[in-house]
């Protein structure tokens, strides 16, 4: 799943027109970096959600042909944060674990790696957290040597959750419909044990305002010169 159905307040006045997973770096929108990485890995039922312009979404990505993918759209009438858009969409998404990436991240993160937690248990989740960016200097959680995902201390530096991460159907189990962020879940979640973690050293931008964008787009030009 694809998280693509957010207002993008920060990223004013860009998204008054456009929706930020439109936005493009690089040459291309940010939704298709994910969409081409999930296509390469062989992960071909895509299902994005979508509310701010999203029709604009559903016009540009279409079914997902061309990218020999298969998309489906779960449309809200407002955008419902993270955790309601995933409860929204478990109709699409089926009773077996699904990868979860966030529409407005750019990342070298190698998918593949997730593939080993396809069989997650039930009411279980798997984050991939990287180094705090300076707009979010102490981060979200800490992580164990064991892989577990543990509250971080008042104060002190943990890591910062990338908005990528492996989901079972379960966790959602216990949720109304409606209007939710994700984190009240996940400190549910970690506080009974069930979030593993791992941690990403690699290439990630979280693109939540113009100037993030404008950096990442040089940033991949310059990149793509330099190999073209």
């Amino acid at each position: 799943m694809i998280l693509a159905a957010g207002f993008g307040e920060r990223m004013r006045p860009l998204t008054e027109h456009t929706p930020k997973p439109l936005l493009q770096a690089g040459g291309r929108p940010l939704i298709a970096w994910h969409i081409e990485a999930l296509a390469a890995l062989g992960l071909d039922d895509l299902v994005i959600n979508v509310a701010h312009l999203g029709q604009q979404i559903v016009d540009w990505c279409g079914d997902g042909q061309r990218w020999g993918v298969r998309i489906r759209y779960s449309r809200e009438p407002e955008p419902l944060e993270t955790a309601g858009g995933i409860q929204r969409a478990l109709p699409l998404l089926g009773s077996a674990p699904f990868l979860v990436v966030n529409g407005d991240v750019w990342t070298e993160y190698p998918l593949q790696r997730l593939l080993a937690h396809a069989h997650l248990p039930d009411g279980t989740a798997h984050l991939v957290l990287v180094d705090n960016p300076p707009q979010h200097p102490l981060g979200d959680f800490q992580l164990t040597d064991s892989g577990r995902v543990v509250p971080r201390p008042p104060a002190a530096t943990g890591l910062t959750y990338a908005g990528i991460g492996v989901f079972s159907a379960g966790f959602f189990a216990d949720m109304a419909p409606g209007k939710l962020p994700l984190r009240p879940l996940l400190d549910t979640a970690i506080a009974a044990g069930r979030l593993s973690g791992e941690h990403f050293t690699g290439a990630w931008a979280d693109v939540g305002t113009p100037e993030r964008l404008q950096a990442l787009d040089a940033r991949l030009r310059a990149a793509a010169d330099s190999t073209g």
